[in-house]
């Protein structure tokens, strides 16, 4: 079978090579042209402009001069060249191929260098400049040139940005005829979309800027689109197809649960808890995310919801990612359960043998309503009577495998209706992306009375005026915690930080009459539980901790949240850890001690964060700043889907336009059937923009 131009390997391309060849694929994944082609630039140089020497500003972006070579010193590992132009003169250094450049840049020779100008010594210079022939009115004609990922690898071994555009350039020659349109041609028309071949001609040799803007926009909507369109899809078939158990009912635990609240619910709440209801009695699987920041009553719809499968005579359960945080739900969850009879049950992975047992027994007999747990519920032995409802507390903690396994305890093939909660508020866009195939809601209002948390930036100088800050607030019954950054547990250097920190802690606090508890992630879990407890009681004054106080602990009478090395820290994350404090009456600060040394970026998210209470705002602000990363904030991880050229940070108004036209496309054909279609089920059927199961939740 003969093989197209695009399905070609790419070491027949002319400059490629075997060698080549398998560094592009090991670096690059590049195998194919067709690979090499949707490698995209990710930035444009414009070599349509001379600057004259004189003019050059010192650590500016590259830049391109026409001189000539006045004259050049050969040393056996530095070349150094001097030319000019009309205006001044200027250096050229070299440290590799200084035998072959030197014989080429022979003085009186006038040629185009383009590189980056760099200020040494008081002059300036540029270092490994591209050098082109500069035949008369050549400089001035140039061209756009696209700048392409790479590696320090494919650098030492020859494949610089001029070697990707020249093979770029070959591949087109070879393969562009072969491109075939992926977009019916009345998307194209109706979104004011050039063709693909207009549009990878020019993204990679643009024409000019125009036909650059409109290929980058043509390439980043298909990508867009595609997404949205597979995960609408998956929505709707998902909503139209799966079978729910149907809960009529509201029931009277519900009532009673509600009539004892000594608050009003907020408008938020009420609106969330009624599309919830919707979907609980639509006859159909719920699959809801339910978004709300730090404080802003999740827990409390989790409760009412649950309290609505209890009143239609099924079981719930509430999964949370921690053992620490799962025993906070269930003396929440408790207090709400008093007045309705409903019986509700713990079970962790240290749960006693006496209290799993009992736990089992009244699953299996369906005696306990409500159950709250750990990856303990997915256990094999663990058999629910009735399950109806699995509400899972900040989910993308959970992996895929441990959430099917929840789905299967119904025992007769209906999935539970699911309610995925988070306090780490995402990104619009980032949902669209991550959680594009789920139902969303946001509890976007606060309850009334929370005091703001006030936000101070510090520096190691203002260390002691910060000691006698929290001992004021102590010798008010304050309380105050003090978080280090470990960002993995396997950091060596970050414990060494965390315990010479609570040594000067300790000595700053000595006992008595104060008392200081320690919390991190590699203790046993009674020691963690233990002072944990010793905090939440009020027998510990302080508590140093890592970020496994992140989510969820509630100590109303804690008013000082303290977190070292703050820049070490995503927006979302320093967010969450200062929602820990502002839980009760008094006024609360979160002080973020940063480091001497700090980039200019990170001081601005710092700013930001004193400046900014709403998590959402945040939230796009980090992610503009950093990309779109993982939700923790602590490091960039993969994104579920692998985008070729858009970006979910820059190109948020693309993929809302992408979504909306994606969900009218299928109103009028849900299955993609209609001839007119066909294109676009080809496309998706290629699994290019299936989502990994990052939120697949049944």
């Amino acid at each position: 079978m003969i093989r197209s131009a695009l399905e070609s390997e790419i070491q027949f391309l002319p400059g490629v090579g075997p060698k080549r060849a398998a560094l592009l694929g090991k670096e690059l994944d590049i195998h194919t042209v067709d690979d090499l082609l949707h490698l995209y630039p990710f930035r444009h140089i414009d070599r349509s402009t001379v600057v004259p020497i004189a003019e050059i500003v010192p650590d500016s972006a590259n830049i391109q001069i026409l001189a000539e070579v006045v004259s050049q010193n050969a040393q056996p590992k530095k070349l150094s060249v001097i030319v000019r132009d009309g205006s001044g003169e200027m250096e050229l250094v070299f440290f590799k191929g200084i035998k072959y450049t030197s014989e080429r840049l022979v003085p009186g020779s006038r040629f185009t260098f383009f590189g980056k100008p760099v200020s040494f010594n008081g002059r300036i210079n540029m270092v490994h400049p591209e050098i082109d022939p500069a035949t008369p009115g050549e400089g001035q004609k140039g061209v756009m040139t696209g700048v392409y990922p790479s590696t320090e690898r494919l650098k030492n071994a020859g494949i610089t940005g001029k070697v990707m555009n020249k093979l770029m350039a070959a591949a087109l020659r070879l393969a562009l005829p072969e491109i075939a349109e992926t977009l019916p041609q009345y998307v194209l028309e109706e979104n004011g979309l050039v063709s693909l071949q207009f549009a990878i001609r020019n993204i990679h040799f643009p024409k000019d800027a125009e036909a650059l803007r409109k290929a980058q926009f043509r390439l980043k909507f298909e990508e867009l689109f595609l997404l949205q369109l597979s995960l609408v899809k998956q929505k709707y078939i998902r909503s139209h197809g799966s079978q729910g158990f149907v809960m009529n009912k509201v029931g009277e635990a519900f009532h009673k649960c509600y009539d004892a609240l000594p608050y009003e619910l907020t408008g938020a709440q009420k609106r969330v808890i009624k599309e919830i209801r919707d979907d609980m009695m639509s006859g159909h699987q719920m699959n809801r995310l339910l978004q709300g920041d730090v404080g802003s009553g999740k827990t409390m719809v989790a409760v009412l919801t649950a309290l609505i499968a209890v009143g239609n005579g099924f079981q719930a359960c509430i999964m949370a990612p921690t053992e620490v945080l799962a025993r906070q739900h269930f003396a929440n969850i408790s207090k709400y359960l008093a007045p309705t009879g409903v019986k509700a049950a713990i079970l962790t992975g240290s749960s006693r043998t006496a209290e799993r047992r009992e736990a089992h027994q009244g699953l299996e007999d369906g005696s306990i309503g409500i159950i709250v747990g750990t990856h303990a519920l997915i256990e094999d032995t663990v058999v629910f009577k009735n399950l109806g409802l699995a509400v899972i507390d900040e989910q993308h903690r959970f992996g895929v495998d441990q959430r099917s396994k929840l789905w299967s305890k119904t025992g007769i093939g209906t999935p539970p209706h699911v309610l995925v909660m988070t306090a780490t508020p995402i990104p619009r866009t980032l949902a669209m992306t991550y959680y594009g195939d789920l139902d969303t809601s946001i509890i976007d209002e606060m309850p009334p009375g929370r005091k703001p948390i006030q936000t101070l930036l510090i520096t190691e100088k203002q260390r002691q005026r910060l000691w006698r800050f929290i001992r004021e607030q102590i010798a008010h019954g304050r309380q105050a915690f003090i978080v280090y950054p470990l960002i993995f547990e396997s950091e060596k250097l970050d414990y060494q930080n965390l315990e010479q920190g609570y040594e000067k802690v300790v000595e700053a606090f000595p006992f008595p009459p104060y008392k200081v508890a320690i919390v991190h992630g590699q203790q046993a879990n009674d020691v963690k539980a233990f002072n944990m407890d010793a905090f939440a009681a009020g027998r510990a004054n302080i508590l140093v901790s890592t970020t496994v106080i992140e989510v969820g602990v509630d100590v109303p009478n804690a008013s000082v949240m303290v977190i070292e090395s703050a820049e070490r820290f995503g927006l979302s994350q320093l967010h969450q850890l200062r929602g820990r404090v502002g839980r009760g009456s008094d006024e609360s600060f979160c002080i973020l001690v940063k480091g001497d040394k700090v980039s200019k970026e990170s001081k601005e998210r710092l700013e930001l964060l004193c400046n900014t209470e709403n998590g959402f705002d945040l939230a796009e602000a980090d992610m503009r700043m950093r990309g779109p990363g993982d939700l923790e904030g602590t490091q960039q991880s993969g994104m579920p889907i692998n985008l070729h050229i858009a970006s979910l940070a820059r190109d948020g108004q693309i993929l809302m336009t992408a979504r909306t036209y994606a969900e009218r496309v299928l109103k009028f054909d849900p299955g993609l059937e209609l001839p007119v279609n066909r294109q676009l089920r080809i496309e998706l059927s290629k699994g290019k923009y299936d989502i990994k199961d990052y939120s697949k939740i049944s």
